[in-house]
This record gives structure tokens, C-alpha cells and sequence, in this order.
């Protein structure tokens, strides 16, 4: 037995040279003092449960778990290796393309990516190749293509716009149309336009955007001047939350502008990260030319997606969580979450500093601002910085635009914060305000920089 071997782990003799942060070490460490840095390292992490800024997965069960540990190896992209996976994904979003009401399933095409970003992209990409073709078609320049979305839009369709070339039309969000809702659509849009995007669950507050306004809209335009503009739905958050809650709301493929549909598997889908799917109401939407065919890694397999290897793990869970739950059980799962994102924005509503901007209603997500003239001697930032001191993360950020000098702070509520854990941040919010409210001058300006980034 060596002498590193009878040390104890905290203990064991390293040099700076061995445990370096920027370069590899000379010699190799014995397991358990590399797993203890590394271990060591994690902790200065935040408790991802008390994380109310991300929509991301922070929890499955221990079932979800056990199937992680066995599939962590698999390669998505591998069909030919991994025919099950393969069949597994198809099984996933043939399910999500019924929940989202395609008009025929088997007419649908669609594919697992590694998150709603991805999805995005893919679905941004099939508006422009189409619009491309077409344009091609009829001798016309395929120059300066642009697409139209809300300036509440994710950072996700600012990368779409910026790595592929197409000019970002947003539409301003107002204090009278504080989401997209298709108003003055009409001077947005032109013949280079390849698409209209809207948000099911916008990232600042939380609400809907009105797709079938948005839809009528265009076709009013479309009667007028014969553009004939499509939409694809950024469900990032709601695409799992509407088909469960509320059901009659019209958004999705009931819709015929509505070409393609995108979401976050490890969001409201319940899947640790990283997954997103992206589906096409009919498979002529998603142009031939988008999907790469590869014999290198034993037979012909067809692939469209901007990664090539990626996990199979996640699409397996996402799988697991559809059998396991079902339509109740997702039902059940996502009013829950929902409950609670009320119980806590009527509570914070009624607190004497606060209006609410959002409740909760749409996706369990809600935000709310400062009143006005409450106070001068704090803001968000502020109760955002106190919050931290009790392991909360609750972000305060800007509203874009025309809002920009609305500062508002939200929550999101995600399938593992219970009504107790709620009621205990309220308390500490409560605790918060209080001590904020005995200040008798001014908190200092850095408190006021921000500490989220959309």
C-alpha cells in the first residue's frame, strides 16, 4: 500500500503544478482526490432548487435517475447502433405532434434536439430554405430575407438572425401591447419576409402572445397583398404547458399558418438538460434539402439538426416521463406547478411595495415591478441581492424596448417548489422588504446592476 493510499483525502500531498487550472498535470491523482476537487469545486454552486430564475429541470425521480446511469453512453445520432433509441425519439415527437393537434400525425415530421435554442434555429431555417425555393422559382432576388417576432423575443432568435443572415424585425412591446399580438403587423412585413415568430411563455414575464390574433392578422394581410407568411411557435416554455392547461386555447396546429412548433423538453417537458424538439405540422414544410443523409457509421441514415453527436439519455427520459405520466399525470404535474405560481403571486401582489405584471395563469412564471414613488432608498436589484443572502435567486432585469425603464423582478416556478417551500420564501420576502423599508438613506448604486442576463 502506497503512502497516498493510507492519507486521508483531504490530506493527500498535491502541488500547485498537479491540481493547476489551466494546464494538465504532470502526473496523474489517485480517483478520489480528483473526484474531491472536483466535488469541492460544485460547491460554490447555487442550490439549484432555490434557482427561481431558470425554467430548467432541477429535478426527476429517482427512476429517471437509475435510466440516466444506464443510457449515458448512448449517441442519439447513431441510429444504426442504437435502433431503439432511434425508434424511441420517433415514438416522442409523434406523441408531442398529436398533443399539438397536427392534423395528421403520420403526415408530420419532427426530431429531438439538445434544447429549444436548437429548435429554434431548425425551424428558422426551414422558413428561410422554403423561402429561398420559392423565390428562386419565380426569378426573384434571395437576397435580404428578414424575420418578424417580438423584441421581447429569447436571445435564441437574435443568434438565428445573426449567424444566418437575416434581418430582425421586432415589433415593440408598449404599455398598450405589452406582447405581440399582430398589431400594425402589416408594416413589419414585405415579400422578403420568410416568417412571423410567436412566443408561447415570453421569458420576461411570462404570458402568451395571442398565435390566432397573429394568425388572422396575416391572413388579412394576405388577402390585401398575397403574401403568404408562416409562423412558427416558440413554445420554449408553453408548448408543455397550454395542451394540459388550457386546452381550448388555440395556438398551435389547429392553426393552418402554423407550420412548425418548438419546445424545451428539459423546461416544462420534466427532462433534465439538455433536449428540445421542434415539430412540422406536414413533413413538405421542412425542405429535402435541410436533411443530411450519412453512411459512415453503418447504414443509411437520414438527419437533419445543427449538432451531430449528442445524447440519447435525455430523449429515453422524455419517453419514460410520457409513459409514466400520461395526460393526467402531466395534467396534474403542471397545474401544481401553476397553483403554486398564484398562491405566491397573489401573496406578493397584496405586499404593499409591489404590482403585479404577470400572475402566473399562463405558464407558472409571474413578475412584478416596483409601484411608483414607493420608495427612493431601494429597488429590485436590491431585494434581489437581499434574497441571495438566504439562497434565493430571483432575478431583477429590464423590460425591453419601450418598457426599458420598467424594472421588474419574476419568478419561476418549476415541478419541485412545494406550496411549504413557497410560504418560506415569502417570509424571507417579507423579512426583506421590511428591512429595506427601515433604510434611512439610500442603498448604494451597485445594488442597482442588474445580476440576470436574458
Amino acid at each position: 500500500m502506497t503512502d497516498d493510499e493510507l492519507l486521508e483525502v483531504f490530506d493527500r500531498r498535491t502541488t500547485s503544478s498537479a491540481v493547476g487550472r489551466n494546464r494538465l498535470g504532470a502526473e496523474p491523482l489517485l480517483p478520489a482526490t480528483a473526484y474531491q476537487l472536483v466535488h469541492d469545486e460544485a460547491l460554490l454552486d447555487g442550490n439549484a432548487r432555490l434557482n427561481l430564475a431558470t425554467f430548467v429541470t432541477t429535478w426527476m425521480d429517482e427512476h429517471s435517475v437509475r435510466l440516466y446511469a444506464e443510457t449515458f453512453d448512448k449517441n442519439m445520432i447513431d441510429k444504426d447502433e442504437y435502433p431503439s433509441t432511434a425508434a424511441v425519439e420517433d415514438h416522442c415527437w409523434r406523441i408531442l405532434a398529436d398533443l399539438w393537434n397536427a392534423p395528421s400525425v403520420d403526415d408530420a415530421i419532427g426530431t429531438s434536439t439538445t434544447g429549444s435554442s436548437e429548435a429554434c434555429m431548425l425551424g428558422g431555417l426551414a422558413f428561410k430554405r422554403r423561402w429561398q425555393h420559392a423565390r428562386r422559382a419565380a426569378g426573384k432576388s434571395t437576397e435580404k430575407p428578414n424575420l418578424v417576432m417580438s423584441a421581447a423575443v429569447q436571445v435564441c432568435w437574435e443568434k438565428f438572425c445573426n449567424y444566418w443572415d437575416v434581418e430582425m424585425r421586432l415589433v415593440p412591446v408598449t404599455a398598450e401591447h405589452p406582447v405581440f399580438d399582430g398589431s400594425d403587423l402589416e408594416k413589419y412585413v414585405d415579400e422578403n419576409t420568410i416568417g412571423v415568430v410567436a412566443i408561447m411563455g415570453v421569458t420576461y414575464t411570462g404570458a402568451y402572445e395571442p398565435v390566432r390574433e397573429i394568425a388572422s392578422k396575416l391572413d388579412e394581410i394576405q388577402a390585401k397583398t398575397g403574401l403568404d407568411i408562416p409562423i412558427h411557435v416558440d413554445g420554449a416554455s408553453g408548448g408543455m404547458i397550454a395542451p394540459f392547461l388550457q386546452p381550448d386555447l388555440e395556438w398551435d396546429f389547429r392553426l393552418e399558418r402554423v407550420h412548425s412548433i418548438s419546445t424545451s423538453a428539459h423546461k416544462y417537458g420534466g427532462v433534465y438538460p439538455g433536449l428540445g424538439w421542434v415539430v412540422w405540422r406536414d413533413a413538405k414544410w421542412l425542405p429535402e434539402d435541410l436533411v443530411m443523409r450519412v453512411s459512415y457509421l453503418g447504414g443509411d441514415m437520414p438527419t437533419f439538426g445543427l449538432n451531430f453527436s449528442r445524447p440519447g439519455a435525455q430523449v429515453l427520459l422524455q419517453y419514460y416521463l410520457f409513459l409514466r405520466l400520461g395526460n393526467a399525470g402531466y395534467t396534474a404535474m403542471q397545474q401544481g406547478a401553476q397553483d403554486v405560481a398564484v398562491h405566491l403571486s397573489r401573496a406578493i401582489g397584496k405586499m404593499g411595495p409591489f404590482e403585479l405584471v404577470s400572475d402566473g395563469t399562463d405558464i407558472p412564471v409571474f413578475a412584478w415591478r416596483l409601484k411608483d414613488g414607493y420608495t427612493e432608498n431601494w429597488n429590485l436589484y436590491h431585494l434581489g441581492d437581499r434574497l441571495r443572502m438566504h439562497g434565493w435567486l430571483v432575478p431583477a432585469y429590464p423590460m425591453p424596448d419601450d418598457l426599458a425603464d420598467v424594472t421588474v423582478q419574476r419568478i419561476v416556478v418549476r415541478r419541485d417548489l412545494s406550496i411549504d417551500m413557497a410560504d418560506k420564501l415569502l417570509a424571507d420576502i417579507r423579512m426583506e422588504v421590511d428591512y429595506l423599508d427601515k433604510l434611512e438613506s439610500p442603498m448604494p448604486v451597485e445594488g442597482q446592476k442588474p445580476t440576470f442576463h436574458h
